[in-house]
């Protein structure tokens, strides 16, 4: 299978392994399957009986032609092997006809370790494949959680090095001291003042300038991005939804065939395009339900066809790593929504670019709702849906996951549908402990207390326990301390590379 670009088309067509090691796609775009495979329900129903890995394998084959089945063996069993539930990615009930897909069982706890311990595995391949000989350069723009998963899972990989930015006061302090401690000879962690809208901006200028390309190619290096734009990136996440409606056969919740409801946090939408894309290669599934925070540029979308940053204000929120008002991957429904036609997308994008909005038109947007609906809530309906969910079913989630707990909850209120549902749970609460806790506690329970005493507060009071990479954070060396303007990434790079000015 080939991959084109959505701004290009079957032009400059690559090889998956190639789109991997290239990350971004030619003219900015983002690399798309030249056609989605297609699953039975009898393929489906064969998922049934498997383990996460083997289900891994069935679905990044289809995509993955150029990657033998024994190397994808290989990849995702090293991949899952540290994660500290056997099922990977496990379903646990919430409340009536509601389940949690939980994702945060990795090393670093939060979804992005999804794929993010599968990409090494996949990129290594990929140089191999292509003959890549200089080192390959990761640079990540973070709204929290993928750059401590990108760090993790490049740290001293051969051949490759990998940079984080992201924003100074746009993280919780657990994520922020995740990637500060970082170790890794090949490391780079730099906090931008300013939003992720802005680091995810300038990672996009650097992959766009030729003069900084070529000074990388000079020094033995080549740009890659671990980032949700790199179809590598993208794909491991598709797995988790074949593996929810496995389990969910499994369990006898569903019967085969019956359509279920996926409600997914949303920011930079690569998680719910991921559903998207399962759906289109014929998993069952009824509605898209993308849930944001006061950031609600997406649920305006969803219900307009309209993206419209401009005048928007951006909120910082406890749930930070969906503050976010440019979402990237957008970009690759849009190209399926307007029957792949490259020309569109461009001029979209343009438009965004230029005077930061767009408009798909009536077809498009009724296409769209065909599928997907949006909602939204801010920090105090967040801290409810955490209170709620936890007094009447015992169930306690991070601020991500309760605002598409929210989210699901109000749209079954106003439509009435029962179909069976899975909220996608993005992330450990304990990530999370200041906000979890006064949701649950109130804020006098809080008060006096850092981040991480409120985790060692919410686990005494919950009977739960605090995850060891969360309960040593505050007594690792600080590695990297490195702060730059949002305009003077590229030379915060190259002083990173140099050594020079600290880590």
């Amino acid at each position: 299978m080939q991959f084109v670009g959505t701004r290009t088309g079957a032009a400059g067509a690559v090889s998956a392994s190639r789109a991997i090691l290239r990350g971004l796609a030619e003219s900015g775009g983002l690399y798309v399957p030249e056609r989605f495979p297609s699953f039975s329900l009898s393929d489906i129903d064969g998922m049934r009986e498997m383990t996460y890995a083997q289900r891994a394998v069935r679905v990044l084959r289809s995509f993955l032609e150029d990657f033998s089945e024994e190397e994808l063996q290989a990849a995702v069993s090293a991949a899952y092997g540290s994660f500290d539930d056997p099922r990977v990615a496990p379903l646990r009930p919430v409340r009536e006809g509601v389940s949690a897909l939980e994702l945060y069982h990795g090393p670093t706890l939060a979804f992005k370790d999804m794929a993010l311990q599968l990409l090494p595995h996949l990129m290594t391949l990929s140089m191999k494949k292509n003959a890549e000989a200089r080192e390959v350069f990761i640079l990540v723009a973070t709204s929290g959680d993928t750059g401590k998963a990108a760090l993790a899972g490049f740290a001293d990989v051969p051949g490759t090095r990998c940079a984080v930015f992201y924003p100074q006061a746009g993280v919780s302090e657990a994520q922020r001291l995740q990637m500060v401690t970082q170790h890794g000879d090949n490391t780079h962690v730099i906090a931008v003042r300013g939003n992720f809208d802005d680091a995810q901006t300038g990672v996009k200028r650097i992959f766009a300038d030729a003069d900084f390309a070529a000074a990388m190619d000079a020094q033995g290096r080549v740009l890659s991005s671990a980032n949700s734009i790199n179809f590598g990136r993208l794909v491991p996440q598709v797995v988790y939804y074949f593996s929810a409606y496995a389990d969910l056969l499994r369990a006898g919740t569903i019967l085969l065939g019956d359509p279920v409801n996926f409600c997914v946090p949303t920011g930079n939408f690569g998680n719910i395009l991921a559903a998207e894309y399962a759906r289109r290669c014929g998993l069952p599934i009824g509605r898209l339900l993308c849930a944001s925070n006061g950031n609600n540029v997406l649920a305006d979308f969803m219900e307009t066809g309209r993206y419209d940053i401009s005048g928007r204000a951006f909120y910082r929120t406890i749930s930070p790593s969906m503050d976010i008002l440019i979402s990237s991957n957008l970009e690759r429904l849009l190209f399926e929504l307007c029957g792949r036609d490259p020309k569109q997308v461009r001029g979209w994008m343009e438009a965004l670019r230029t005077g930061s909005r767009y408009d798909i038109g009536n077809e498009n947007l009724c296409a769209m709702r065909a599928v997907f609906a949006g909602g939204f809530t801010d920090d105090a309906g967040t801290r409810e849906e955490i209170r709620r969910t936890y007094a009447e079913d015992g169930y306690l989630m991070d601020p991500h996951t309760a605002v598409a707990s929210h989210v699901l909850r109000a749209y079954q209120e106003q439509t009435g549908d029962r179909t069976p549902s899975v909220i996608v749970s993005t992330a450990s609460p304990y990530k999370f402990g200041r906000p979890v806790l006064e949701a649950i506690a109130g804020t006098l329970a809080a008060e006096g207390l850092d981040d991480f005493g409120c985790c060692g507060v919410l686990a005494a009071r919950t009977g739960t326990r605090v995850p060891t990479q969360i309960a040593e954070l505050p007594t690792m060396p600080v590695r990297h301390k490195r702060v730059c303007e949002k305009d003077r990434m590229e030379e915060a790079l190259l002083e990173a590379l140099s050594g020079k000015n600290g880590m």
